[in-house]
């Protein structure tokens, strides 16, 4: 296995399209989920120039202006321009009222361990969790960085302390890794979009210089060197960006949602599902699984795989790999995982409260999680972050 190696992850801001379009999915969940915590929600959203579509198969006691609440998304995220903004871009919808099985109705926080079994699966499903001791995340270091450069831009575009930037923004951060570990920073790349009567690109670098790049690493023990690549906007301007320049839509950034592509991300979109959906939130139970592992010492990296099958309410498959860095063998990793964690539908439905968090949190829940990552966000006090099973593992 090679030790020695260059690893990039890249970031977005709020602004840019496909983050968007996770945006008003998640925000359709979490405005059912407020009104009803037993719906069953699946939204699919799509923006290009000036339009705006959104597929929505739901069943719910509740109801939502979906129109209104993209909008709204629109608006906060700052698009004011004329070739996409909340008043004048299009917004078609597909509505699909669907049916659902009676199981999912089921109050998970009433049933006891053997009512639990009938929460079963509706979907088959591989999903990764990931953990690893770069951080204090427990997340490799390239998407944390990548992760808190996207949110400075955006926190100053939002603020105007940068007046000319629209919301649209990339980042993208490498890291050189020597015997696996983080050595020192190799590059840092940033793609900021402005609008029409912004000042020069060199303008431009030297605002986003001084009000994004150095404050993230003024802190930082691996920060620019004098061999560090450090480009602002290598191809030139960005004039407007957003829908108006190339559209999005729900779940093109599994690997943003994630660790950056560092460890194998699941394939579904977690984004514009509500938390019955076994794809999404078997994400966190494997996040969280992962993440004790390597808060109890058990490795310095450790990805767990579950793997669900359509009817059953637990995985038929727990596998953890630690890559060469587990202290005890990865298959003993796997069986204490097991007897560690109660990893059916409905156990984590109860642990983590998913289907009250969006009532119970001030703020829109699952909507805050559309961006910036799904996992670590020690900001967020996430269920799925805690490290509350040390003392089960070791």
């Amino acid at each position: 296995m090679t030790r020695d190696f260059l690893f990039t992850s890249e970031s977005v801001t709020a602004g840019h399209p496909d983050k968007l379009c996770d945006q008003i999915s998640d925000a359709i969940v979490d405005r059912y989920l407020q009104q009803d915590p037993f719906a069953s929600v699946m939204a699919e959203t799509a923006v290009s120039k000036a339009i705006l579509f959104i597929a929505v198969h739901f069943a719910s006691k509740g109801t939502v202006d979906i129109p209104g609440l993209a909008r709204e998304v629109i608006r906060d995220i700052g698009y004011k321009d004329e070739a996409f903004n909340a008043r004048s871009c299009s917004v078609m919808t597909s509505l699909n009222e669907v049916s659902v099985s009676d199981d999912l109705l089921l109050d998970e926080r009433e049933l006891d361990e053997e009512m639990l079994d009938r929460l079963t699966v509706k979907e088959h499903a591989t999903v990764f969790g990931f953990a690893c001791n770069q951080t204090e995340q427990l997340l490799p270091l390239p998407i944390v960085l990548a992760h808190e450069l996207a949110h400075t831009l955006a926190d100053v575009q939002q603020s105007r302390a940068v007046p000319y930037l629209e919301p649209d923004g990339k980042t993208q951060v490498g890291i050189e890794y020597r015997e696996n570990r983080p050595e020192r920073l190799h590059s840092v790349t940033l793609v900021a979009s402005q609008s029409r009567d912004a000042p020069s690109l060199s303008r431009l670098r030297d605002d986003l210089m001084d009000r994004v790049i150095e404050p993230v690493f003024a802190q930082k023990e691996i920060r620019p060197d004098d061999r560090s690549s450090i480009s602002i906007n290598p191809e030139g301007a960005v004039v407007l960006g957003g829908p108006g320049l190339h559209s999005g839509s729900t779940g093109r950034k599994t690997g943003v949602d994630t660790w950056g592509d560092y460890a194998r991300s699941s394939g579904s979109a977690l984004s514009g599902k509500d938390p019955t959906r076994i794809d999404r939130v078997g994400v966190y139970a494997a996040r969280h699984a992962a993440k004790n592992v390597v808060a109890a010492g058990l490795a310095d990296e450790c990805e767990v795989q579950l793997s669900y099958s359509i009817g059953l309410p637990h995985p038929v498959t727990v596998r953890a790999r630690t890559f060469g860095t587990g202290k005890v063998p990865n298959a003993e990793i796997s069986k204490r995982i097991e007897e560690s964690f109660d990893l059916r539908l409905g156990a984590v439905l109860r642990n983590f409260g998913l289907r009250w968090l969006p009532r119970e949190r001030r703020q829109d829940f699952y909507r805050r999680l559309a961006c910036y990552g799904q996992v670590g966000r020690p900001e967020l006090d996430l269920p799925w972050e805690r490290i509350d099973a040390v003392a089960r593992l070791v």
